[in-house]
């Protein structure tokens, strides 16, 4: 949520300046209430405007201020408020609102909070305790100011009314505190800053204005759910799509081993499987990890959810969530982004009981961006395989979009091979920032031009990322059954970089050993891992991929693909390899040819022609070696 109020207005600064939602504050407008308090509310933007330096609330007690206090690190306010429990009545989560407004300068961020308990419930399991907090991921150094609103009211959690409810306990706190500068480097987050859609075709982070290429594990989609975690257990065990499962809950035994001292871990020692997960496959170079949140009500797994119980949908399970918070703090550390998928095609219909909004999912949003908003890389995903119509997924939309003060991507996935019109209803929409399709490999560089386009056309340009690879049966199989991964390769991950996308994750496939929902090490696909790191550092080290555009039409064999910067940069990569020409005709100057092996990576290497020259259909000649196998040519004009 943020505040606007009269005297507020909104300023644009750069995109890797600017993370944060922010507004300028004009004193001469300021009104003030008998209690101090200040409300105003622009027409449409039903939020508080919390105002600082005015003391709101008789004793109200500063906030408990813990973690590193640096630029894109989170940092945890605490308030000590009325003692409860998960099932006290009223509702914690339903009949408290916290707010906590934050101001640097002349901006300001309202960042949602949420009950914690006891404020260790990750390690204390505590289903009870008297602790909200809130987390925050500071833009900018120097000095940041906050100030709380804590309203407590039958539903005020999820009411758009500013006075809806009292003040209550601590409301009024505020505070201050002094940001230094990340002392971090690549891969981590805190380094990169916060993952941003910039109007382009490609996101780009805040602070290191790197533009980001995503490749990463798409299974098992049902990720969190792990043995080690509160209240995690199979629900509904052997039913449903994947009944050959059984009775099933994640371990990620084999990557134990991958733990590290100094790792994070909860319960004197939980957590190292999961942990372990991630750091092998950050140490292949990937960077993100789709996931679940909400798998029951007909879902696949059956096995992850947010609630306190299988059958509750209003009270929330803290310590749980907490754990959940290691994990993804883990994965800011290591530089994966949390594809957080908040439904699936199953249940999508089902929360609350209705399609579109209604308190239940309006909650359950408010929940996730409450405590998981925070990190820096976040997509957030309407559902997999969604079903809901387009004006419903426009309002779950604007309504994260209401909620997060990052802006994270929204985006939706598709059904099998339906992206080409899958999207109508939503292009342009200011909400919507992204692709997220399933589709047949050989699909993946043609889903990518033309999505481009459409979106550009639409007037706000999309990222395409491809998601899901069919058919759904096999997916990308285990290195043991397809030891080249010529298809995933080939068709899925240089068919969507050359399309002009920006990236992949890898589904399991439904029939493989190893598969979406009882995977349990990722070491399964290390060729595949290998082989999508190959082609990140293709990109990253030797292109403007952010500036280039698909052309395939200037290579002159069939099932060639071209990227193109004209006049300077074009990559052409070869699915079959041999030789190609390209389309230079309206360049002049030399250029120089250099050859790239997907399969092995490594550094450029040169073919049997090293320079060509422009003003003329040229040949790129022939490869280094293995002229029968895939091939990328980097063609770059010479200083």
């Amino acid at each position: 949520m943020r505040a606007f109020c009269l005297g507020v207005s909104s300023r644009t600064r750069s995109a890797a300046a600017l993370s944060l939602r922010h507004v300028q504050i004009e004193t001469k407008d300021l009104a003030r209430s008998t209690t101090g308090q200040v409300w105003r509310r622009l027409a449409g933007i039903p939020i508080a405007c919390l105002l600082f330096g005015i003391v709101t609330a008789a004793g109200a007690q500063d906030a408990t201020i813990t973690g590193e206090l640096k630029t894109w690190h989170r940092v945890t306010l605490s308030f000590a408020g009325p003692e409860t429990s998960e099932a006290a009545e009223p509702n914690p989560f339903t009949d408290y609102r916290l707010l906590v407004t934050f101001r640097n300068g002349d901006y300001s961020v309202v960042v949602p909070g949420f009950y914690a308990a006891d404020g260790d419930a990750a390690n204390s399991s505590a289903e009870s305790g008297s602790i909200w907090q809130v987390h925050f991921s500071p833009n900018e150094e120097g000095e940041w100011n906050y100030k709380a609103s804590f309203r407590a009211g039958q539903d005020v959690a999820i009411a758009t009314d500013p006075m809806a409810g009292e003040p209550t306990a601590f409301d009024g706190a505020s505070g201050a505190f002094t940001v230094l500068p990340s002392d971090k480097g690549d891969p981590d987050l805190r380094h990169h800053g916060l993952l941003q859609y910039v109007g382009e075709h490609h996101y780009r982070f805040a602070g290191s204005g790197a533009y980001f290429l995503k490749a990463g594990a798409d299974s098992p989609e049902n990720f969190l759910a792990y043995d080690e975690i509160d209240g995690t257990y199979d629900a509904d065990a052997g039913s449903g799509s994947y009944e050959q499962v059984g009775t099933f809950i994640h371990q990620y035994q084999p990557h134990v081993q991958d733990w590290r001292e100094g790792d994070p871990s909860w319960k004197d020692g939980k957590g190292k499987g999961i942990i372990g997960a991630l750091n092998y496959l950050a140490g292949k170079g990937m960077n993100s990890v789709y996931f679940l949140t909400y798998n029951i009500e007909g879902g696949d797994g059956r096995d992850t959810w947010m609630w306190t119980d299988v059958d509750e949908r209003e009270r929330f399970d803290v310590s749980k969530l907490a754990q959940w918070e290691i994990i993804f703090a883990h994965m800011d550390r290591l530089g994966i982004m949390l594809h957080v998928v908040t439904q699936e095609t199953e249940n999508d219909r089902n929360l609350g009981g209705s399609v579109g909004l209604n308190p239940v999912r309006e909650l359950y949003y408010r929940e996730l961006v409450a405590r998981f908003g925070h990190h820096n890389a976040v997509t957030w995903n309407l559902g997999e395989e969604n079903n809901t119509p387009d004006a419903d997924r426009k309002m779950i939309a604007g309504l994260i979009r209401s909620l997060d003060p990052y802006d994270h991507p929204i985006t939706v996935h598709t059904k099998s091979n339906r992206a080409m019109w899958f999207y109508d209803g939503i292009l342009g929409d200011p909400n919507f920032e992204a692709t997220s399709i399933q589709a047949d490999m050989h699909d993946y560089n043609r889903d990518a031009i033309v999505l481009r386009k459409r979106s550009e056309l639409a007037g706000r340009k999309w990222a395409i990322f491809g998601d899901e690879q069919q058919p759904a049966w096999r997916g990308a199989a285990p290195d043991a059954v397809d030891p080249t991964h010529d298809l995933p390769r080939k068709q899925a991950l240089w068919g969507n970089l050359m399309g002009g996308g920006s990236g992949v994750e890898w589904y399991f496939g439904s029939r493989n050993p190893c598969m979406d929902i009882d995977c349990e090490d990722w070491r399964t696909r290390e060729i595949l891992w290998d082989q999508s790191r190959y082609a990140l550092d293709f990109f990253r080290e030797y292109l403007p991929f952010w500036e280039m555009e698909p052309d395939n039409g200037l290579a002159f064999a069939y099932g060639n693909l071209v990227l193109a910067k004209p006049g300077e940069t074009y990559a052409v990569y070869l699915p079959t390899g041999s030789s190609t020409t390209i389309d230079l005709e309206r360049d002049e100057g030399t250029f120089s040819v250099r050859w790239y092996n997907p399969r092995s990576g490594g550094e450029l290497q040169y073919g049997s022609v090293t320079t060509v020259e422009g003003g003329a259909i040229v040949s790129l000649g022939e490869p280094p070696a293995d002229p029968d196998q895939d091939w990328a040519v980097l063609v770059t004009r010479s200083e």
